[in-house]
């Protein structure tokens, strides 16, 4: 991993966790909870979303460690349940959802696009506009861009969809089971994060989404 790919996977990173993020609030905001719009946090400016370990450490020590996949996140947007005009649980299994479908929709729309400044009628289209220059200073870096925007959406929704607490499959497996399972299991909801950093180190975590994320890739690029 050399400098241009980090120059072109950061600003990848960053709209997949925003949009991530926002698509969270956006679904709670519709039905019902106005927590994150009144805290500023349906936005796309990336500075309301920012958070300094999962958005810059994370990301900093996987490339530094030469990690063969790259994710990271924002600082969680505020979501309030008890708001929800609809039953609770399946409010939160609906705004769990939100992210992760807004990345998986993000890695299609960015692998067309990909496609598209790839087509040779595109290019001599393009080319016949602008020049042939621009096909190096402006298609190319575009060509790169949006490879890493498909690779990185598709790592963080399937990351994410993982059924382990408190990633949003892991609330959407608490809102499916039964209400007493449910509540025995929230209580070890805050040890989530070491279990995915255990399997993480271990190589597990990479076990299970390579091969998901591979075959994501085949398709789409």
């Amino acid at each position: 991993m050399n400098v241009v790919d980090i120059i072109f996977m950061i600003p990848a990173l960053l709209v997949a966790v925003i949009f991530h993020e926002v698509a969270h609030g956006y679904v709670a905001y519709r039905l019902g909870d106005d927590t994150a719009q009144r805290e500023g946090r349906l936005t796309l400016n990336p500075i309301p979303h920012i958070d300094p370990i999962g958005s810059i450490l994370l990301p900093a020590i996987l490339i530094l460690l030469k990690s063969p996949i790259l994710f990271g996140y924002a600082k969680p947007v505020p979501i309030n349940p008890y708001n929800f005009k609809i039953d609770m649980r399946k409010g939160m299994i609906m705004t769990s959802f939100a992210g992760p479908a807004v990345n998986f929709f993000l890695a299609f729309m960015f692998a067309g696009l990909y496609h598209l400044v790839r087509n040779e009628t595109f290019l001599k289209y393009f080319a016949s506009i602008f020049g042939l220059g621009s096909l190096e200073s402006v298609i190319i870096p575009l060509a790169i861009f949006f490879k890493y925007a498909v690779s990185i959406n598709l790592i963080l929704g399937i990351f994410n969809i993982l059924p382990i607490p408190p990633l949003d499959g892991g609330n959407i497996l608490l809102n499916i089971l039964p209400r007493e399972i449910q509540q025995k299991v929230e209580p070890y909801e805050q040890f989530g994060f070491i279990l995915v950093i255990i399997l993480l180190m271990t190589g597990i975590l990479g076990m299970v989404i390579l091969p998901i994320y591979s075959f994501f890739m085949s398709v789409l690029m």
